[in-house]
């Protein structure tokens, strides 16, 4: 199939493969899998790495035997523990090594990677509650860090001032003090004396609300109080209520130690380019640990989240002087790079307005072979404050920070010049590549990133080159002080971060996911969110939570919100269906101005402040609604049990600029209001669009991986994709008449639009004909989530 290289190094590299990967990752239960995985996506998985405070020396040695490329040296304090750990745990690429985490434990500069997982907040409890303790502990960390060597802290997060509200059970316990057998409301009452028990003033002010309604806010649930207290002390508690069995040992800790913000300029004044800063939420713990377990309300009676339960921020060090951060500033320049144009819908009357950039680009993926691992040569940590703008007005749906630095394909402006003459130019100035080195070139995907509003198409070149584990800075082709590094990467690890927001560009991942398609490759385990009733054998039809099917081909309604069976329709039959044409260009005064082209002057700050480099760049956003999008992913399954997803066949001017028809299949989607800043939010949002749009009623949302950025040279634009199980559809083709007959489908069958579904199999193996950006995102991971296999390709389709 392609030259994997020597076989010495080849057997060297079997350890890597999948199916052991699969098989330890499997085995490990669920904290340690989420530890290991947030760690491995953040990590080349080469080279040096500490695990800072390693306890029982199960999280190295998982490291250790999932990435044999990796030299991991676990440390602790405890010379008890380290010894236990050296006996445990017998792998050639794994040492143990005692040493205070919070001093220079190894030579300056000799690693290339150092992980604290909830460890920092021992550091800053036994050491009298001073929270600079933690960030004299990293500053000594990062000064063992190589230049471009990363820093992953897993860790609490301070929810910053102000006071709240929360409510809890009074009855679902006594109301003494024993921690075994107390109510949740008499347990935190004794937490408010004993909270952070080495001190010599334990404890934190608590007060006893009115029951009575107030305003916006309702009265506690019977049986339940309500208290008034500080955000971090709720928080405090709520993280900890269900660990009665160590509650005299619990109540030493003071769990958070800075705020987001407070990492995030940590950070950058020790020379630390964030490239994640991200809350994390436990889908189990939210389940069965908050959901209906307390309540929190701000003082004036809207509804708080639930806070995060662990908080991520990944650091890559960088060499003194150079950037770390961008802030933006009035742009002087008059704008000249971008140009909107407007076309109208001749059957509605709708002008759609779309931003376009002057030349077109093409992305360029080299790869090869080790063994039985693919490596691609990716562009890391290539400057993109783009993604800065706008936060102000629309903050993230996740919490997450600013990533000013992303990783992406190598791109290029197609010029003149032929394609191949292209690729080879570009791989050589870019990553040193030869072309003697190329041994291929296979034509990739093409699709629009984002088609509802940007006229962009992208293209791709596989290219199979010689093995080589390039990290060397790239030519400086950005305009700041850095245009990144190229660097070898497992292919699959890109994927493994785009599942924990360690991947915002979607360019990348979806060129991974098309490489290891085209080869018949795995895409290995799924480390996001799990998709509830639609893995292989739930909620089949016919099983009890599946409910049973209208006779009228409605679809079913489940009052335990199983899953909707639905009527398939192949690929084959969409592709098949007549051409149109719907758009014609039309003035700028026809249009109501739904976008406009903004002009900032960016500065890339250096760790002291100091401006390293300035450019002035274009954008476009929304001018009324804001710059986040939700995209989904509707599941439901047909009467064989095959897993369906919900597709819609619409019409985009920018279908009709590129293919010259303006049919194109979409998974629905929606540019966000501002005034929707939470994912619950979203949720209701996105169910409401649902059923009035499209007829459709869904179960709980699972966020389906990572956000990401569609076009992050173009747009601020950020996407969170959202999986849903249908459990009501209403049928291809419904009479008025069924709507007396099911009053509780009404809406659905006055819904003015249908949606098409589609094997999910078939969707991924004929991705190359589906141009919408979102749908190849949210069918690729909602396939790779449910584990569908991936049918080889035909061998004569890579000759």
């Amino acid at each position: 199939m392609t030259t994997r290289g020597p076989a010495g190094y080849e057997a060297d590299q079997r350890r890597d493969d999948l199916s052991a990967y699969a098989r330890y990752l499997s085995a490990m239960d669920a904290s340690m899998r989420q530890k290991v995985a947030l760690t491995a996506a953040h990590l080349l998985c080469e080279g040096r790495v500490a695990d800072m405070g390693m306890g029982s020396g199960q999280g190295s040695a998982a490291l250790a035997q999932l990435y044999p490329r990796l030299e991991v040296i676990g440390v602790d304090i405890d010379p008890t523990v380290v010894e236990l750990a050296r006996r445990a745990h017998l792998h050639p690429n794994l040492g143990f090594q005692l040493g205070d985490i919070a001093t220079a434990v190894f030579p300056p500069e000799s690693l290339d990677g150092i992980f604290d997982s909830s460890v920092l907040h021992h550091v800053t409890s036994y050491g009298g509650y001073r929270h600079a303790n933690a960030a004299d502990a990293l500053a000594a960390q990062v000064e063992q860090l190589s230049p471009g060597g990363v820093l992953v802290v897993r860790d609490f997060v301070d929810p910053g001032p102000g006071t709240v509200l929360l409510d809890v059970p009074a009855d679902d316990g006594d109301d003494g003090r024993d921690p075994r057998s107390a109510s949740t409301a008499a347990l935190l009452e004794r937490f408010a004396g004993e909270f952070r028990s080495l001190s010599p003033e334990p404890g934190f002010p608590l007060e006893r609300a009115p029951r009575e309604p107030s305003g916006a806010l309702p009265a506690p649930r019977p049986g339940w109080r309500r208290y008034r207290l500080a955000h971090k002390h709720a928080v405090e508690f709520v993280l900890r209520k269900d660990y009665r069995a160590d509650w005299d040992a619990e109540v030493k800790e003071e769990y958070t130690y800075f705020s987001q913000a407070q990492f995030e300029a940590l950070f950058a004044r020790l020379g630390l380019r964030v490239l994640s800063s991200t809350p994390l939420r436990n889908p189990w713990i939210v389940r069965n640990r908050f959901a209906g377990r307390f309540e929190l309300w701000d003082i004036t009676g809207a509804r708080l989240p639930h806070p995060p339960t662990n908080y991520l921020i990944v650091g890559e060090k960088v060499k003194a002087g150079q950037g770390v951060a961008f802030r933006l500033a009035p742009a002087e320049g008059p704008r000249q790079f971008l140009r909107i144009e407007h076309h109208q819908d001749r059957a509605t009357g709708r002008v759609f307005d779309l931003a376009a950039r002057p030349h077109p680009t093409l992305d360029i993926v080299p790869f090869f072979f080790a063994g039985e691992t693919a490596y691609v040569l990716a562009r890391t940590s290539y400057p993109r404050p783009i993604a800065r703008a706008c936060r102000e007005e629309t903050p993230p749906l996740d919490g997450s920070g600013p990533a000013d630095y992303l990783a992406e394909p190598i791109a290029v402006v197609q010029t003149e010049f032929p394609v191949g003459h292209t690729v080879e130019r570009a791989l050589e100035r870019a990553a040193g590549v030869r072309p003697a080195a190329i041994q291929r070139m296979i034509p990739g995907t093409t699709y629009y990133p984002s088609p509802g509003g940007i006229l962009e198409e992208v293209r791709s070149m596989l290219v199979e080159v010689e093995p080589t584990f390039v990290n060397a800075p790239s030519e400086n082709v950005s305009g700041f002080g850095t245009s990144g590094r190229i660097r070898a990467i497992e292919a699959r690890q890109l994927l493994r971060a785009a599942q924990v927001g360690g991947l915002p560009d979607a360019r990348l991942e979806l060129n991974v996911y098309d490489l290891l398609a085209r080869f018949g490759l795995p895409f290995g385990p799924w480390i996001g969110d799990e998709i509830p009733r639609m893995s292989p054998g739930a909620d089949r039809p016919g099983a009890a939570a599946g409910g049973a099917a209208r006779g009228d081909g409605a679809g079913p309604i489940d009052d335990d919100g199983g899953v909707a069976v639905v009527q398939p329709t192949s690929l084959a039959a969409l592709r098949a269906r007549p051409s149109r044409r719907r758009f014609s260009r039309v003035d700028p005064s026809a249009s109501a101005g739904f976008l406009e082209v903004r002009r900032a002057r960016f500065e890339e700050l250096a760790a002291d402040g100091g401006v390293v480099a300035a450019r002035e760049l274009e954008y476009v956003v929304p001018r009324s609604l804001g710059v986040l999008t939700v995209s989904t992913a509707l599941l439901a399954r047909a009467p064989s049990g095959e897993v369906v997803l919900g597709v819609d066949d619409d019409d985009l001017p920018a279908a009709q600029s590129f293919a010259g028809n303006s049919g194109i299949l979409v998974a629905p989607a929606w540019r966000l209001p501002r005034s929707v800043r939470a994912l619950a939010a979203t949720e209701a949002f996105v169910r409401e669009r649902l059923l009035i749009e499209y007829g459709v009623r869904v179960g709980a949302a699972v966020e389906l991986g990572g956000a990401y950025r569609p076009s992050a040279g173009l747009t601020p634009e950020l996407v969170q994709p959202l999986a849903f199980v249908v459990t009501a559809a209403p049928a291809p083709a419904a009479a008025p008449a069924s709507a007396a007959a099911l009053p509780d489908l009404a809406p659905a069958l006055d819904a003015a639009r249908r949606l098409s579904w589609v094997p999910l199999t078939e969707i991924v193996a004929g991705r190359e004909h589906l141009p919408d950006g979102h749908l190849r995102v949210a069918a690729l991971r909602a396939a790779h989530a449910l584990g569908l296999a991936v049918s080889p390709p035909s061998p004569a389709g890579f000759t």
